[in-house]
């Protein structure tokens, strides 16, 4: 339960069941931990947690089997919880002390079961021996060395409370992009699928594809007739952990993970990242997580109008919401308004007067703009890129050809050479880069001279047999390469002379972070500088939501390598993929695509999955203005080939 919501389901108000079996499972094990916290009998609190976990598991309707009575003949279920749930059910009000207990018990204490691997025993006693009921207290406990001399805790323990009120309080934040966009997407399909939804349409920050995401806002196309219907079946969604709020216009919801059709996992993290953003316990946070939800529902000729408004951002509408006072008009949720026309009218009353709009580029165009991408819409020079005709023509993932950054069994990877291959070839490319860890970054398990070499005669093998078959496909040889002391690389000149290409990156954060902006920027120069680097990898070493990266002037590093690149020396800037990191920034790429230095897009995959997390770099590359000519990916694997020679 970890990271989600303690606090009871609102009815459905559609009529019985009014609570799906998900809703009361959950309810059921908040039950037993609001017990716990109690102090009440062992046994009553695990009756509740049999229960919970009996109807979690269940397979029947649950609606159907309290109607037929089937729910007093199933085992674990007694006369009292079965009279309770039958009251749930079919009244749509929970049983009174179930109420008590969630507003009785303190807020604080429920706010401290979010902390991994924190229970309610451990808080329990902390509450009566500290008289801790928060998780500010508990933190003021933990750094006043108040927990560590209490029997069965000690100084691990208390630590590892201090960890995980940090990594609590990154969590429920924001949310990575990738996480955002599967509850997203998930809940716009479900309601997309509800007859009488004309369009739903995920809008803000993940519309934006930010590169961490607050809440989720829905945008759903429906006719009056209809406006009850469908709100009352998005009401009735699985995956509804609670509804805040109904109105006439605006559902506001928290999601958890039943929204998702298959069981939520987070795949595959390499260690290095895993141990940044919290190991096990981001783990447990997220498959017990939740996510806020605003849906709102408007008739399809306002649709375009508030599509526009809540995808933002707040400086963008700003800056076009200007353009359309310039000349005369009132642009909101609602419409694109003559003055005139509106004088002392609101919302939809004004509306009626609003000029036509099929979609959001003929909102544009009424104000003299090309259409902007929702990805640029930040205030960051694109309203008049839209006036002027010089918007970019943003990559689309149908442009990459390949990509340099990938990792397999040699080092960290989870996944053989040939797997990995095959997977590119399947995906479409026609080639792909072989960058396995260097010796120095022993948690990766970096590969010796020897292994990589021998891994280069087998990629050369494969080559010459694709070749030979007429395949369209290619594998390129390199190195992720540790940044040593002095700008060095982690191998002798002549191994990298073997490979095609080299990526070089920080991996030693703790020297990193330790030292000041100069003595870093001067360090990645010379790297920069050595021969054999060709892609500078993951620019800053940050982790989204982990860590922060280390301090470096990245204008001039992208400086210096445009220096090289008008020389003809090729250095790019690589835009880590992987939803972790997309480490370029953003706001960076822009200034790398005008400086002409090339940026390479890599999911620094470690499976065959993590190949696909090419798509989130192409979300923030879009995000950069980046074109298919700015990037290495959309060459073809001849013409790649020729950049690479040194």
């Amino acid at each position: 339960m970890a990271g989600g919501s303690f606090a009871l389901p609102k009815p459905r108000p559609s009529g019985p069941p009014y609570f799906s079996r998900n809703q009361v499972a959950n309810v059921l094990h908040q039950v037993a931990v609001l017990l716990e916290l109690q102090g009440a009998n062992v046994f009553r609190v695990r009756s509740y947690q049999n229960a919970s976990r009996l109807l979690g598991s269940l397979s029947e309707d649950l609606g159907e089997l309290v109607a037929s009575g089937e729910i007093f003949n199933m085992k674990g279920i007694g006369k009292g919880l079965g009279s309770a749930l039958t009251q749930a059910i079919t009244e749509g009000r929970w049983p009174d002390d179930w109420i008590d207990l969630h507003t009785n018990t303190p807020p604080g204490l429920i706010e401290m079961l979010g902390i991994p691997g924190l229970g309610p025993k451990r808080i329990k006693l902390m509450a009566d021996e500290l008289g801790v009921d928060s998780v500010a207290s508990l933190k003021e406990a933990a750094l006043n060395n108040q927990i560590a001399p209490m029997k069965g805790f000690g100084a691990k323990s208390q630590q590892r409370m201090l960890d995980g009120i940090e990594l609590l309080s990154r969590f429920r934040a924001r949310r990575r992009l990738d996480i955002g966009l599967r509850y997203g997407e998930a809940f716009q399909r479900k309601i997309a699928a509800i007859d009488g939804v004309h369009r739903a349409t995920l809008a803000g920050s993940a519309r934006r594809r930010k590169d961490t995401i607050g809440d989720l806002d829905v945008v759903v196309a429906v006719d009056e007739a209809d406006h009850e219907t469908v709100a009352n079946a998005i009401l009735n969604l699985s995956g509804i952990a609670d509804v805040k709020g109904a109105g006439d216009s605006k559902i506001s919801l928290i999601l958890d993970t039943t929204i998702f059709d298959e069981s939520f996992t987070v795949g595959h993290i390499d260690p290095n990242v895993l141990d940044a953003i919290g190991g096990d316990d981001y783990e447990q946070l997220e498959a017990g997580g939740t996510i806020d939800a605003q849906v709102r529902l408007v008739p399809p000729h306002v649709e375009p109008f508030t599509l526009a408004y809540f995808t933002g951002s707040k400086e963008h509408n700003i800056a076009v919401r200007q353009r359309a006072i310039d000349r005369g008009l009132r642009l909101n949720e609602f419409g694109l308004i003559p003055e005139t026309k509106a004088g002392d009218l609101k919302g939809m009353e004004a509306a009626v007067h609003s000029l036509g709009a099929a979609d959001e580029a003929a909102i544009y165009a009424h104000l003299g703009l090309a259409y902007v991408p929702p990805e640029l819409r930040e205030d960051m020079g694109e309203v008049l890129a839209a006036e002027t005709g010089s918007l970019p023509s943003l990559i689309e993932t149908s442009h990459i050809k390949g990509s340099l950054h990938n990792h397999t069994t040699l080092s960290d990877g989870e996944a053989s050479l040939e797997l990995m291959a095959d997977t590119a070839r399947k995906m479409g490319w026609n080639w792909l880069g072989i960058a396995d860890h260097s010796p120095t970054l022993k948690i990766a398990n970096g590969a010796s001279a020897e292994d990589l070499l021998e891994q280069g005669r087998t990629i050369q093998q494969y080559n010459a047999e694709w070749a030979e078959q007429g395949v369209d496909f290619r594998l390129f040889h390199g190195v992720e390469s540790d940044i040593l002391e002095g700008g060095k690389l982690d191998h002798p000149d002549d191994v990298l002379a073997e490979l095609d290409y080299v990526v070089a990156s920080v991996h030693a954060m703790t020297k990193w972070r330790g030292r000041d902006e100069h003595d870093n920027t001067e360090e990645l120069l010379k790297v920069i500088d050595h021969p054999a680097t060709t892609v500078l990898g993951h620019p800053t070493g940050r982790i989204l939501q982990g860590r922060e990266g280390y301090e470096v002037d990245l204008y001039a590093v992208l400086e210096h390598m445009a220096e090289h690149n008008e020389e003809g020396r090729l250095k790019a800037i690589e835009l880590n993929a992987s939803p972790y990191r997309l480490d370029l920034d953003w706001r960076l790429c822009k200034h790398a695509k005008g400086l002409g230095v090339p940026v390479a897009i890599n999911p620094d995959a470690h499976s065959i999955r993590g190949l696909s997390d090419i798509a989130y770099g192409v979300m923030t590359a879009r995000k950069g203005w980046i074109e298919p000519n700015d990037t290495l990916n959309a060459l073809s694997g001849a013409d790649l080939a020729k950049r690479l020679v040194r």
